[in-house]
């Protein structure tokens, strides 16, 4: 296997009441599982068994459909997992939140943008923010797509994302997609954001 299910880093339930543990359960042990399985049965036998998922996706206009999408939601949903933890929620300090200060005026005004790509987004997809030759900035993409894919609209670091595919959170809010993205700055890991905008070139 080239690529392997990440462990979920806290309980199932560690980020109730906001993700209830029924949709952590489902959302990791099938739905990732699913992509990583499914990503893994595309490559095999390739050369890109022995690439990281990075390499993968810098270059992923060349390869299949397959590929794309469970390459996409094999990294998206590892850094999902990352960017949000027990005891998250306030606002980011140091040079993270200076940047967010810089690119976007406030931390209201970037949770406002983020926020609305969020909600905006038609269908099922991501909301980003994202480091890149112009700083910070916060964009969408669809199904599975990310920022380092050689074929997205807004291309760099992604340090953050909200996955807001129906499953990431029906069960809990059904169609209230706004509840489930405010509830979410309650549970970002601003530790780790920071630890990816340092890493970021």
């Amino acid at each position: 296997m080239a690529f392997k299910l990440p462990d979920l880093p806290y309980a199932f339930n560690a980020l109730e009441p906001y993700i209830d543990a029924r949709t952590m359960e489902i959302h990791h042990g099938k739905h990732h599982a699913g992509y990583t399985n499914n990503l893994n049965a595309a490559i095999e036998g390739t050369d890109l068994e022995n690439k990281s998922i990075i390499e993968i996706l810098a270059n992923i206009s060349k390869h299949s459909t397959a590929i794309r999408n469970n390459g996409g939601g094999y990294y998206n949903h590892d850094l999902f997992w990352k960017v949000m933890g027990p005891n998250g929620g306030g606002t980011p300090d140091g040079a993270l939140g200076a940047a967010i200060t810089s690119s976007f005026g406030s931390f209201d005004a970037f949770k406002e943008q983020f926020s609305k790509a969020a909600a905006t987004r038609f269908g099922s997809g991501w909301a980003w923010l994202v480091k890149n030759e112009k700083g910070l900035v916060v964009c969408s993409t669809a199904n599975q797509d990310n920022p380092l894919m050689d074929l997205a609209d807004v291309k760099g670091t992604p340090i953050l994302g909200l996955d807001v595919w129906e499953h990431a959170y029906y069960l809990h809010y059904q169609n209230r997609r706004p509840d489930y993205i405010s509830n979410f700055y309650e549970v970002i890991n601003w530790k780790e954001v920071a630890s990816r905008f340092a890493a970021a070139k």
